[in-house]
């Protein structure tokens, strides 16, 4: 093959690549879902990534059910998105209760007819040594991340699979992927929840429901005041909130919000966010235990074991919180009904 031939054959190729980039770019645009009109319940959809990912279905025309535990967050974020013209059902629910699940989807069936997209958010994050943790921390993290979207997955599944229509979003986290020392009840929990969202976009895709794992990274929401702290209280607070906050490292929850409803338009399969999420899952992907021995390191810098004393994070403030992370917390806070 001389010259001239291998110049025409890369040119060929560049343009057969192009020409299927394309056509898949267009089919993407052409099967991609409407919300317009639908009806989407959001757990944990009373303030944070929550109340994030609402303002912005509601800015598509799209219903809203959202839950929470606390009627006051929820009454606010009702007030909120109904000033924006959507139509907003809320109710305090309890995410893990089976029976409080139930009765959640079944009044939205009643008010809105039915469900057409369940995005399962609702969330806890432990903060402390394993040390610290006890069986109750552990439970805690399995009932919001993974019994808490099988019992509202379970619920919504039999109108979705008769009208052979849905969409599911699971907000697992990179921990999820990679566990993460001072946080081990909350990893634990979101590997459970990956699985369990994997093997559901298995067995329904036959009925043309689409379920999305989501695995965001560090993002800043303001809600690390909600966290539960346990150890040495301020250094953990102090360790968490920082990372939280560092904007080369972490990522808005608007940019999150976008990027998720994305994902749930398209039926992604999975969406890894940031490029340092991307980055982490692909190595520890090649060599787990290179990020074990990595992480192994990195729990010898952290604070040593302290009080089994469950706090929040508010409760956890101190002068070791770095000034500029504080303010980009409470900026968030307050913008995000934290």
């Amino acid at each position: 093959m001389n010259e001239e031939q291998r110049k025409n054959m890369w040119l060929a190729l560049a343009g057969t690549g192009a020409a299927f980039l394309g056509l898949r770019a267009l089919g993407r645009r052409r099967h991609a879902y409407n919300f317009k009109g639908k009806v989407v319940i959001i757990t944990g959809g009373s303030r944070g990534l929550g109340l994030v990912l609402a303002r912005r279905l509601a800015k598509e025309g799209a219903q809203l059910a959202i839950c929470a535990r606390n009627p006051e967050e929820l009454e606010s974020a009702r007030q909120e998105l109904s000033r924006s013209g959507a139509r907003v059902l809320a109710q305090p629910c309890d995410v893990r209760q089976e029976d409080e699940v139930n009765r959640f989807v079944w009044q939205v069936e009643a008010h809105f007819g039915r469900v057409d997209v369940l995005i399962n958010n609702a969330g806890v994050i432990q903060a402390g040594p394993l040390e610290n943790q006890d069986l109750a921390d552990f439970r805690e993290a399995m009932d919001t991340h993974y019994w808490g979207p099988l019992y509202f997955t379970l619920a919504v599944l039999p109108g979705m699979k008769q009208r052979r229509e849905g969409r599911i979003v699971n907000i697992a986290s990179i921990g999820g992927k990679i566990s993460v020392p001072h946080m081990v009840p909350y990893s634990g929990s979101k590997f459970a929840l990956v699985g369990l969202s994997e093997g559901l976009r298995a067995e329904l895709a036959q009925y043309n429901i689409p379920v999305t794992t989501i695995n965001p990274w560090l993002m800043r929401t303001g809600s690390t005041g909600h966290a539960v702290v346990k150890g040495q209280h301020e250094k953990e607070y102090a360790v968490f909130t920082a990372l939280d906050s560092f904007p080369l490292i972490s990522i808005s929850a608007e940019k999150s919000a976008r990027k998720i409803i994305e994902a749930c338009r398209q039926g992604d399969a999975e969406l890894t966010l940031s490029v340092y999420g991307k980055l982490a899952a692909l190595v520890h992907g090649i060599s787990p235990g290179f990020i074990t021995e990595y992480f192994g390191l990195m729990n010898n810098i952290l604070p040593d074991p302290g009080s089994n004393e469950r706090q929040t994070g508010e409760e956890s403030k101190s002068e070791l919180v770095p000034g500029w992370a504080q303010k980009i917390q409470d900026k968030n806070a307050r913008k995000n009904n934290e």
